[in-house]
């Protein structure tokens, strides 16, 4: 049965990647007096690196390899991320990244029904934070039960250490959660941690392979709890059916 809910969120509870993200990473270039912009298919790339500490070492050490040489480079690309999040958040104060279509009804009858919701994603918890406060509620965090985020683990997506913190923390079986991503790391990282995984493709990623996912959607809007149980209940009557 359908204990939980667990969900990424830059993609999948909101688009927050190409005009949130994106532009937080270069105010944050241009308020360090780095000649770094990141354009719309250039940060599409870079998404293949999760966390964002980790893109900014990537493309120095590709596109900047004296920086990313000297010995006080980690400590720039922590005050770069610093930035980079207060950027962030004011975009997301100012209203410019509303939630995807569904999440907000799913989420608000997940709660009435009892089901216990969980969040695994690599970005930090003062964006995950300040969306969930500007697109739900004031106390739209204590909505989920488990937030894991950030630097939670130190192995990012699509490793699946997100995503065993968040259920170690919920003490259930990933069997009896259903994780809902964007990408295709996301996906590799819920099905390695064993979660049933349902996918809703974003702008930056329609076009990758989904393989594994149980169910491939352009957005929740529509999608009720029953749909979801139903895509849950199959997907583990197919995993049970394969492996008897």
């Amino acid at each position: 049965m359908l204990q939980a809910l667990i969900f990424d969120v830059d993609g999948t509870l909101a688009e927050t990647e190409r005009d949130g993200h994106r532009l937080a990473f270069n105010a944050a270039f241009k308020e360090a007096g780095l000649p770094w912009h990141w354009d719309v298919a250039l940060y599409g790339e870079l998404l293949a690196v999760t966390g964002g500490k980790e893109r900014m070492t990537h493309f120095a050490r590709q596109h900047a390899p004296e920086l990313a040489a000297r010995p006080d480079f980690a400590n720039l690309v922590r005050k770069l991320h610093a930035l980079k999040t207060d950027f962030y958040v004011q975009l997301v104060h100012a209203g410019r990244l509303p939630l995807r279509p569904g999440i907000g009804a799913l989420l608000r009858a997940a709660r009435a029904a009892g089901l216990r919701l969980a969040i695994a994603t690599t970005t930090s918890p003062e964006n995950v934070s300040a969306l969930l406060r500007a697109s739900l509620a004031p106390d739209a965090e204590r909505w989920f039960e488990v937030i894991g985020a950030g630097d939670a683990v130190s192995a990012k997506k699509p490793a699946p250490d997100i995503y065993l913190w968040v259920l170690d923390r919920l003490g259930l079986p990933a069997a009896a959660c259903l994780a809902i991503e964007d990408s295709v790391n996301g996906l590799r990282a819920a099905r390695a941690a064993g979660l049933p995984t349902l996918v809703t493709e974003a702008q930056y990623t329609r076009d990758e392979d989904f393989l594994g996912a149980l169910s491939i959607l352009p957005d929740l809007g529509g999608v009720t709890l029953e749909t979801l149980r139903r895509i849950h209940s199959d997907g583990i009557d197919i995993n049970a059916n394969l492996s008897s």
